[in-house]
Order: C-alpha cells, then structure tokens, then sequence
C-alpha cells in the first residue's frame, strides 16, 4: 500500500520532500507533480524500480527515459549539446519540455534508448519536483504517467491513488494538474524536430 503525502504547491513541506527521497533512495517509485501532469520517478541506478515503471505503463525498455534535472549545468553532464542550441534551451526552461538528446557515459546504460543511445531531458517547472530534485542532489529517472491505452497525463491524484496505490510506494498530492504531457523536441540529430506538442509550447522550436 502506498504512502499519500498532501504537499503544499508553492512551498513543499521539507519534512515530507525528505521522506520522499529517503524512499527513493530505499528502492520506490513515487507519482510525483510536474508542470505537466503527474510522472512517476525512481532511483537512476535502480533496475528493479525502472522494471515496476516498466510494468505499470506496459513499455520496454526501447522507450525513450527522461532524466528530471535541476538546471543546464546538470544537463550538460548527462546530454551531448552542441553550444548552438544552449541559448534556445536557456529561454525555454524550466518549462514542460522533455528534450532527447544522445547521452554521455554518466548515463546508465539501461536508460539509453539502445538504438540511438539518446536520453530524454527534463528541467521541470513545479516547485515541488524541484524540491525533490534538491533534496536528492542529482537527477531523477521519470516518465509521464501515462496509462496503457491513455495519450493523456494523469492529472487527478485521487484517481491515481485508486489506480496504482497497490503498484507504486508514494504518491506526492500536487493538487489538480493540466492533463497534457510535455512537448518533446529532439536535439539529438543535426536539426531539431518536434517530436510530440504538448503542454510546451511548441513555437520556438519550429
């Protein structure tokens, strides 16, 4: 049975935000708030975790993960990016972007696309991911919580808890969120193409 924490939206409570990250560090999977539906997240170097995320949204693991990262600085450890695009990147984050970019050896290797050895990336607009970023002093492996058969984001905790409250170890109460997911752009080819529109918006990157 999962653990249900109410967070506050604009100041996540610290207290609760370290419970979180001890059971991440522990080996769970959370439903966390973002600035685009809710995600589920785990520990970057946790096969078991990424297999229950797996299961849950019935993928395999050509599915391209997203690392939830807290600035560029970070990005640039784990992503390959040509000093082109830096300043695209800077005016359009934190924001409901997922970025694929190929990514460096400090990726685990399971969570590169094994094809194209890209990785998605994340630096989200939500204070209480943000928090949880913070806390856990390095990224986050997450996904949108998308249900099999869905091509929305859950958005209502309530109805998340009913759905996976047996499959998942905490789910972080956000309040309502949009339903969209983010906007995926992939940077990581000589030009930049849009692969999903979402939530982002996706003129920049036209």
């Amino acid at each position: 049975m999962s653990q249900f924490f109410y967070m506050h939206p604009d100041n996540p409570q610290q207290r609760l935000i370290k419970q979180a990250v001890e059971i991440i560090h522990q080996g769970g999977v959370v439903v966390y708030p973002t600035d685009s539906g809710y995600a589920l997240g785990c520990h970057t170097g946790d096969k078991k975790a990424l297999d229950r995320i797996c299961q849950i949204r019935d993928i395999d693991k050509s599915h391209n993960f997203t690392l939830l990262v807290r600035d560029l600085s970070e990005l640039s450890v784990y992503a390959r990016v040509d000093n082109s695009y830096f300043r695209l990147l800077k005016n359009n984050t934190p924001g409901a972007y997922t970025f694929i970019f190929k990514g460096t050896k400090e990726v685990p290797k399971r969570l590169l696309n094994p094809k194209k050895k890209t990785i998605g990336i994340r630096i989200p607009d939500n204070k209480i991911a943000m928090a949880l970023l913070a806390e856990l002093g390095e990224p986050l492996m997450s996904t949108t919580l998308l249900l099999p058969g869905n091509d929305m984001a859950e958005f209502d905790p309530d109805i998340i808890r009913d759905n996976l409250e047996k499959q998942v170890d905490l789910i972080l109460n956000g309040g309502y969120l949009g339903e969209k997911p983010t906007t995926v752009v992939d940077f990581s080819e000589d030009t930049v193409k849009l692969i999903r529109i979402g939530e982002g918006e996706p003129s920049p990157f036209e």
